[in-house]
C-alpha cells in the first residue's frame, strides 16, 4: 500500500504540473501575513455619543436625504449635523487621523464621501516605493509602507488604530456611502486594527476591495453594503475573532464575501471544534461571479445567509499558494439558502466589455467581470479542502450542480513533498440538506445534487437524495466520524481529471475562455468529455466491426468447407460438423457483443454530451457485454488474448458498478483508471489480432484450429 500511494503521489504532482499550466495567476497577492495569536475577542456595539462626527456642509442635501426617516432618527442626525458643522470633520479619513486613543467612535452622517484629499495619485517618495508588483498591476506593500504612503492604495485606511467603532447614522446602509470611482484598491482598510467595528455603511467602486480587514484579532462588519468592485466586495485576511452580519455585497468580480486565510485554529483536528476563527451570519451575497469566496478559509462558521444570482454561490479552496492555513480545512455551512446561482458572465468578457477601464466597464448597470474560472450554475464547490460540513442548507434551482468536490494536488499551493500531493479533499460530511425544492415547496432541481471527482478519503453524504456523480455516494455514520467515508481514492476520475485540466487555462487578464470546456460556453460534442468519448468509441466501434466482420467471414468459410465435405460423402463421419458447430456459437456471442458494445459507444458519447452519468453507468455495462462475449468467442483460438478481453469485460461492468451502485471502498484508484489503462493496451494488442497475415498451407493448419478471430 506504500508504494501505491507513493504512485499515486508521482501521478497526483504530475495532474498539479498540468493544471498549474493554466497559467491562472494568483487571486489574492498580500504582503507575507501572521495569524494573530488568538488573545483578542469579538467587539460588542457601543452605544452612546460619538467621539468624532463626520458630514458634509450641504445642509439642504442633508435635509433630502434624512426627509424619509423616522421622527426620532431624523431629529437625532438633525442635532449632530449642527454640532458636526461646529466640531466636526468633512472626510471619514480626516476623523480617522485624530483618533488617539483606543475605544473611540466615529460617526458618519448621511451623504456621499469621495474623500478628495485621498484621490491624488502617489507623488515624491511614495512613488518610488521599494516593493514588488503584482501580477495585477499594483505594488506588494509592507505594513510599515502602508503607514508611509496610506493613500498609495487607500481611499480610507485604518492602520494600527485600536478598538476603533465606524458607524453611519442613516436609516441603512445606502445613507452613508463611500465611493473610491475606482481610483484606489480599497475604499476602506483596516491593518492591524484589533476591535474594529463597521457598522451601517456602504463603501464601493474599487479595483479590488470596497472593506478590506487584514491581520487583525477581532472585528465586525454590521449592516454594510459593498458593490460594484473588480475583485472583492468585503476581504478578510489572516484575522481572527470577526463577525459579518447581516451585510449585502453584490457586482463584484469575485467574491462578495472572502473571509481567506482566516485563523487556522482548528488545524489537525477531527470534526469536533472548540470555537471557529469568523462568523457569517444573515448576509446576503448575489449577482457576483462568486457569492462567497474562501481561498484556504479556515474555521468558519457560514449561516442563515443567501447566496443566490451569482455565478457560483460559494467556493472555498486550496488553489493559490501564498495564502497561510493552506490546505483549506473546518468551515462549516449550515442553515443557508443557496440557490439560482446560474449567471454567466464570461459574456462580458467575450465582447471585450471587461478589456475597457474599470470605470467605463458598467458595474453600476450590471455587468461583472469575473476575475476566476468556475464552472457557472454551482451552488457549493470545494476545491481541495478538508473537514468542512454542510448542514441543513436548502440548495435549488442550479442548472449544474448543488454540491461540487474535487482534489487539488498539493503542487499548486507550492507544497512539493510527495508525500503530500493527496491531501485533499478529505472528510468532508454533507448531511441533511434539502436539494431541489424552494422554501414555498416548489419543485426546483439543481442539474445534479452532487458532482465529485471521486478523489479523497472520508467524504460522506447523509440525507442527500436526486441524480450524482457518482450515483450512490458514500454515507456518513453517526460514530467516529472521521473513519467514515467509505473510499480511500487517491487519484479523481481520469477524465474529469482531464476536464478539470483543461477548464484551468482561463485568464481573465488575456481574456482567454478555454475551447472544450463547458463551463465557458461548450456545449454538446464541443465539449471535452463528450469529445473524448467520441474519439474512444469510434476507435472502439472499428475494432467491433472488424471482429463482427471477421467472426462472419470465417462463419461462411467453414459453411463452404462443409458443404464440400457433403458433397464428398464426409459429413457423416463428422469431419467439420463440430468446428462448424463451435464457429456458429462463437459467431452468435460476437454478433451479440456487437450489438450490446455498438450501443454502448452511442451512448457514451451521448452521455459525455448531456453529462449523464446514469447513462454513462449503462453506456459502460453495454461495452462489458461486449468485451464478455467477444473474449468468450476467442477464447479457443486466442486464449490470452481471449481471457484478456474478458478481463477488460469485467473492469468496464465494475466500473459501472461502481458509478451506480456503490464506490468499491477497497481500491486507491477508481475502476477508470485501471479500465482505462488496459483497454488501451488491449486496442493495440486487438491491432495485432485483427492484421493480415499470411495464410499458411492448408496442410500446416489443420481446420480443427479454426476460431473466429
Amino acid at each position: 500500500m506504500g508504494h501505491m500511494r507513493k504512485l499515486a503521489s508521482i501521478v497526483a504532482l504530475v495532474s498539479g504540473l498540468l493544471v498549474a499550466g493554466g497559467g491562472a495567476a494568483l487571486a489574492h497577492e498580500e504582503r507575507p501575513v501572521s495569524f494573530p495569536d488568538g488573545t483578542g475577542s469579538v467587539p460588542v456595539l457601543r452605544q452612546g455619543e460619538p467621539d468624532l462626527l463626520v458630514c458634509k456642509t450641504d445642509k439642504a442635501d442633508f435635509e433630502r436625504r434624512i426627509a424619509h426617516f423616522p421622527a426620532d432618527l431624523k431629529t437625532r442626525n438633525l442635532d449632530l449635523f449642527a454640532k458636526c458643522q461646529e466640531k466636526g470633520v468633512r472626510h471619514v479619513q480626516e476623523a480617522v487621523d485624530r483618533v488617539n486613543r483606543p475605544g473611540m467612535t466615529i460617526a458618519i452622517l448621511p451623504g456621499l464621501y469621495r474623500e478628495e484629499p485621498s484621490r491624488p495619485a502617489p507623488t515624491g517618495a511614495c512613488a518610488r516605493l521599494p516593493a514588488r508588483w503584482s501580477d495585477w498591476g499594483y505594488q506588494i506593500l509592507s505594513y510599515e509602507q502602508q503607514v508611509q504612503c496610506p493613500h498609495n492604495q487607500n481611499l480610507v485606511a485604518i492602520l494600527g488604530k485600536q478598538d476603533l467603532q465606524i458607524e453611519g447614522t442613516g436609516a441603512g446602509p445606502l445613507d452613508v456611502v463611500i465611493d473610491a470611482e475606482y481610483r484606489k484598491l480599497n475604499a476602506v482598510r483596516a491593518d492591524r486594527a484589533d476591535g474594529v467595528y463597521f457598522r451601517n455603511l456602504t463603501a464601493q467602486r474599487t479595483t479590488f476591495n470596497s472593506l478590506y480587514v487584514l491581520e487583525t484579532d477581532g472585528f465586525v462588519i454590521d449592516r454594510v453594503l459593498t458593490r460594484w468592485n473588480d475583485e472583492y466586495g468585503f476581504l478578510t485576511f489572516a484575522s481572527d475573532h470577526g463577525l459579518y452580519t447581516d451585510c449585502e455585497s453584490y457586482g463584484n468580480g469575485d467574491g462578495g464575501l472572502y473571509p481567506g486565510s482566516a485563523s487556522n485554529l482548528n488545524e489537525g483536528r477531527g470534526h469536533d471544534v472548540p470555537r471557529y476563527a469568523i462568523e457569517i451570519r444573515r448576509c446576503k451575497s448575489h449577482d457576483n461571479a462568486l457569492g462567497y469566496s474562501g481561498t484556504a478559509g479556515d474555521s468558519l462558521w457560514v449561516h442563515d445567509n443567501e447566496f443566490y444570482d451569482n455565478m457560483v454561490g460559494a467556493t472555498m479552496d486550496s488553489l493559490w499558494p501564498s495564502h497561510p492555513g493552506l490546505p483549506q480545512n473546518h468551515a462549516k455551512f449550515e442553515n443557508n439558502k443557496i440557490y439560482d446561482n446560474n449567471r454567466d458572465y464570461y459574456r462580458h468578457t467575450r465582447d471585450g466589455t471587461c478589456a475597457k477601464p474599470p470605470a467605463e466597464r458598467g458595474y453600476e448597470r450590471g455587468v461583472v467581470c469575473s476575475q476566476v474560472g468556475v464552472p457557472p450554475g454551482t451552488g457549493v464547490i470545494v476545491a481541495g479542502g478538508n473537514y468542512n460540513v454542510f448542514k441543513n442548507n436548502q440548495v435549488w434551482g442550479h442548472r449544474r450542480a448543488g454540491f461540487h468536490l474535487f482534489g487539488v494536488p498539493a503542487f499548486i499551493r507550492g507544497e512539493n513533498d510527495l508525500a503530500k500531493q493527496a491531501d485533499t479533499s478529505d472528510f468532508n460530511r454533507y448531511e441533511g440538506n434539502v436539494f431541489g425544492v424552494s422554501p414555498t415547496g416548489e419543485r426546483r432541481p439543481n442539474g445534479l445534487d452532487v458532482w465529485w471527482d471521486g478523489q479523497g478519503t472520508g467524504n460522506c453524504w447523509q440525507g442527500n437524495t436526486g441524480a450524482s456523480s457518482p450515483m450512490v455516494l458514500p454515507v456518513c455514520a453517526a460514530a467516529a466520524p472521521e473513519l467514515t467515508g467509505g473510499t480511500r481514492r487517491l487519484l479523481a476520475e481520469p477524465v474529469k481529471l482531464v476536464k478539470l485540466y483543461l477548464c484551468a487555462d482561463f485568464s481573465a487578464a488575456e481574456a482567454r475562455l478555454p475551447a472544450g470546456c463547458d463551463w465557458f460556453g461548450a456545449s454538446g460534442l464541443g465539449k471535452v468529455e463528450a469529445q473524448l468519448a467520441l474519439g474512444g468509441s469510434l476507435v472502439l466501434g472499428l475494432l467491433a466491426g472488424l471482429f463482427w466482420w471477421r467472426s462472419r467471414h470465417l462463419v461462411r468459410r467453414r459453411g463452404r468447407a462443409a458443404q464440400a465435405h457433403d458433397g464428398d460423402g464426409a459429413a457423416g463421419h463428422g469431419v467439420t460438423a463440430a468446428p462448424a458447430a463451435t464457429t456458429r456459437r462463437g459467431h452468435r456471442l460476437v454478433v451479440a457483443g456487437t450489438l450490446a458494445g455498438g450501443l454502448g459507444l452511442v451512448l457514451d458519447v451521448v452521455a459525455a454530451a448531456l453529462g449523464s452519468p446514469a447513462q454513462a453507468g449503462a453506456a459502460l455495462l453495454l461495452m462489458g457485454a461486449w468485451w464478455l462475449c467477444l473474449g468468450s468467442a476467442l477464447r479457443a483460438g486466442r486464449p490470452v488474448f481471449g481471457w484478456f478481453t474478458i478481463v477488460v469485460g469485467v473492469l468496464a461492468c465494475a466500473d459501472a458498478f461502481d458509478r451506480l451502485v456503490y464506490l468499491i471502498p477497497v481500491i486507491p484508484l477508481g475502476p477508470g483508471w485501471i479500465r482505462g489503462l488496459l483497454t488501451g493496451l488491449w486496442v493495440l494488442c486487438a491491432v495485432v489480432v485483427l492484421a493480415p497475415r499470411r495464410r499458411r498451407a492448408a496442410a500446416e493448419r489443420p481446420a480443427e484450429a479454426e476460431v473466429p478471430t
